[in-house]
């Protein structure tokens, strides 16, 4: 802990007694146990950022037909394939008329923004509804990114359907 060392020789010059000075000398290694001791206890006792899920909106099954009426302007359907192509279609799939773009800002984020405006603009609501539609040779990242695309661009509806043949047909 704490020492102090004496110089138990009295030091005197013409009969005057000089005061000895005393050194002290304080060991830290205790304070460095303490130290680690509560860096512990708080990395354990401190709970780390909780995941967060994201919302999905799932289609209703107990409409007419067992499928949701989305209005033609509204959807946007994009399709994603192998070695990071996307295709995308506004409207309905019957009526499908495929366009290619890829995963950058200037990409599938202005396609999806330019699409959320019109259906706004014609509407007077949001009402978009984007389609996403995942081959087998599609990676998980792509899948990812457009999620991440419709979060950054407010997207409140969106779900993942299953590929058509029509859809399969435009891949290849």
């Amino acid at each position: 802990m704490a020492e102090i060392t004496t110089n138990s020789s009295s030091k005197q010059k013409g009969g005057v007694k000089r005061m000895i000075k005393k050194s002290t000398r304080v060991d830290l290694t205790p304070m460095v146990d303490l130290g680690f001791l509560l860096v512990t206890f708080f990395v354990f006792t401190t709970t780390m950022a909780e995941p967060k899920a994201m919302k999905i909106v799932m289609p209703n099954d107990q409409h007419e037909g067992g499928v949701d009426k989305i209005c033609e302007t509204c959807a946007l359907t994009v399709v994603l394939g192998d070695n990071n192509k996307i295709l995308y279609y506004e409207g309905l799939d019957e009526n499908a008329v495929y366009k290619q773009t890829d995963y950058t800002a200037e990409g599938i984020r202005s396609i999806i923004v330019r699409k959320k405006a019109a259906v706004k603009k014609a509407l007077g609501q949001d009402r978009m509804m984007l389609i996403i539609k995942a081959s087998d040779g599609a990676s998980m990242k792509n899948l990812v990114n457009v999620i991440d695309e419709s979060a950054i661009s407010s997207v409140k509806r969106y779900y993942m359907a299953e590929l058509k043949p029509k859809d399969k047909e435009a891949l290849q």
